[in-house]
């Protein structure tokens, strides 16, 4: 018997019970669609992570004040700053200097720190309440630094402008604001060019930043900030001296770890010891995308049971095919078919299921993945396409084996004697 008549009679005997064969296709579909769309979310998942880190700043660095105090070694941490990078802090604990803008001067060097770009003094004043005539708004981070700050936080404008060295240097009293604060403070009103109260202090609005669409700590919507000349803010909101972080940029992405070290010695040798932390953004970012790729895989194996599932379904299906058509398998092998005529029918007819399973799999992995999941634009990744669809036909192969050598087993006597 050719393979053409193996696949006809398979053909021929699924169709007989269309909606055992139904049944058995959408256990196979389900499992496929399962794992493609989940290891989508997975890639989702990692994709939000890594932008969010990303709008964070590439190549930055930021310095604060030891919340230890401490100096000496070094060791590692995971938590502070941007959100748990890398972090120099070390040694026996001793009574921690304050950060100033001269540090920040000093880490703009071409001889002792080649490597760092910019170094932009912060000074947090946060939750400020705000108005503007008969609205009010609490902003959610109101931030004083001088013009590199923008760039080395990876701060886009979306119109307007920003403001520049010679109004940090005068301490002029202008802000550029984020998109959540242009919508609660001014609505419909166009923000650029009014002057909005913080607190007594009035600070003309001169840009607006495009929305970032991200959450700076998790919890903070980044898009709720206001920022500002870091000597307006200190001479209004907060007093003048020590800063609440240094914000470093390095040359290029990949200058960060040079930068970091060159950072960490400068300041080292003005403070007399190690009595800050320098918060590496890279290392967040490697520690983020291997989470997510143990999130990903542990999705996946979730999904993976599902096809297991299936795959004893298509032997319990395949195991009652059998036993319904022993009479049919007697006659057939009565009259001359061959062990592996019937052995093939069977083995076809459970890699149908599977294939059509799988195909159908794949195609509402791949609708699915057009939805948001629970906040999570879900990612195909064309492997989990290839794998999900090999695994089905697998599954046809394996799980078909055990009926089909059953089926081809019998004995033409005892078949045609079965009621």
């Amino acid at each position: 018997m050719n393979p053409f008549e193996i696949l006809r009679f398979a053909l021929r005997g699924l169709s007989a019970n269309k909606l055992r064969s139904g049944l058995t296709t959408l256990g196979i579909l389900i499992g496929v669609g399962a794992v493609i769309l989940l290891v989508a979310v997975g890639n989702g998942s990692s994709q939000q992570i890594q932008d969010s880190i990303a709008r964070l700043g590439a190549g930055a660095l930021t310095v604060s004040t030891s919340t230890t105090g401490q100096s000496g070694g070094a060791r590692q941490a995971g938590s502070g700053g941007f959100g748990g990078q890398q972090q120099t802090d070390t040694g026996p604990r001793t009574q921690a200097k304050k950060l100033t803008v001269e540090d920040a001067k000093a880490l703009v060097d071409p001889v002792s720190t080649p490597s760092v770009e910019s170094a932009s003094p912060v000074v947090n004043a946060s939750s400020q309440t705000t108005t503007y005539l008969t609205s009010s708004h609490s902003i959610g981070q109101f931030v004083g630094s001088d013009s590199a700050y923008f760039k080395a936080n990876n701060k886009t404008l979306r119109r307007g402008s920003l403001f520049t060295a010679e109004q940090v240097a005068s301490g002029a009293k202008v802000a550029v604001i984020g998109q959540t604060v242009a919508e609660e403070l001014f609505g419909r009103v166009e923000p650029l060019g009014k002057k909005m109260n913080v607190n007594g202090a009035f600070f003309t609005v001169i840009g607006v930043l495009a929305e970032s669409g991200s959450s700076s700590s998790g919890f903070q919507d980044a898009d709720d900030t206001a920022i500002a000349p870091y000597t307006a803010v200190q001479g209004t909101l907060t007093s003048y001296g020590a800063l609440s972080q240094i914000v470093v940029q390095a040359k290029t992405p990949d200058a960060v770890d040079a930068a970091q070290a060159e950072v960490t010695t400068v300041l080292n040798q003005r403070h007399g010891s190690t009595d800050f932390q320098v918060f590496n953004q890279a290392s967040l970012q490697s520690a983020a995308a291997e989470s997510s790729e143990t999130f990903t895989v542990l999705l996946g194996a979730v999904a993976a049971i599902s096809l297991l599932v299936g795959g004893i379904g298509v032997t319990n299906i395949m195991l009652v095919t059998v036993t319904e058509r022993t009479r049919e398998i007697g006659i057939r092998k009565a009259i001359g078919a061959p062990r592996g005529a019937i052995l093939g029918q069977f083995i076809t007819e459970a890699t149908i299921l599977s294939l059509i399973g799988g195909i159908l799999g794949v195609v509402a992995g791949v609708v699915g993945s057009r939805f948001e999941i629970i906040g999570v634009q879900p990612v195909i990744a064309p492997w989990s396409i290839g794998l999900a669809l090999g695994v089905s036909v697998a599954i046809g192969l394996f799980f078909g084996s055990y009926p089909a050598n059953r089926a081809a087993s019998l004995r033409p006597i005892e078949a045609l004697r079965h009621e």
